[in-house]
């Protein structure tokens, strides 16, 4: 959920048009959860995504849900460290990075999530750099230490091959 609402407030602070729509799937504690997030320079017309450009699966029940409704030349980030098979789709671009392997790295597994906003940054162009980094301090009401990790994972996403 942090996820999608960084990238909608950061999308909101550099002028764009903006919905978000947290879901959370029938088992709410442990099971699969996504967010909606549609960012443009037009107005929009509807929060609801059938078919989206770009996704984010951070574990396979997602990656199932999710690669079927991709839009054709979209792109689809993975997080291999939970998705052991990615099959190839011609129509799709798949960028596919050990998330969760480099949060542990990194010292804290629930640095993931900010590990593929970077990457996403990246991969898209969408904002700049310090933008999602300022935005996180303040939406986050954590200890600075919390805050500064997550920020470095930003980056590490950021800086990653592509």
């Amino acid at each position: 959920m942090l996820m999608g609402k960084l990238l909608a407030e950061v999308g909101m602070k550099e002028g764009f048009s903006v919905t978000w729509m947290p879901s959370y799937g029938a088992e709410v504690r442990g099971g699969t959860a996504h967010s909606m997030v549609h960012i443009s320079d037009q107005k929009i017309a509807s929060p609801t995504i059938s078919e989206p450009t770009t996704c984010i699966a951070m574990n396979k029940p997602s990656f199932e849900k999710f690669k079927e409704k991709m839009q054709h030349k979209g792109l689809l980030i993975v997080n291999t460290s939970m998705v052991d098979k990615i099959l190839e789709k011609k129509s799709v671009r798949i960028a596919a990075f050990p998330f969760t392997e480099l949060a542990s790295e990194l010292g804290n597994i629930k640095t993931a999530n900010m590990i593929a906003i970077g990457a996403l940054v990246k991969l898209k162009n969408l904002f700049p750099l310090k933008s999602v980094s300022q935005e996180l301090s303040r939406m986050m009401n954590y200890k600075k230490e919390i805050i500064a990790l997550n920020k470095k994972a930003i980056e590490l996403g950021y800086n990653l091959p592509v």
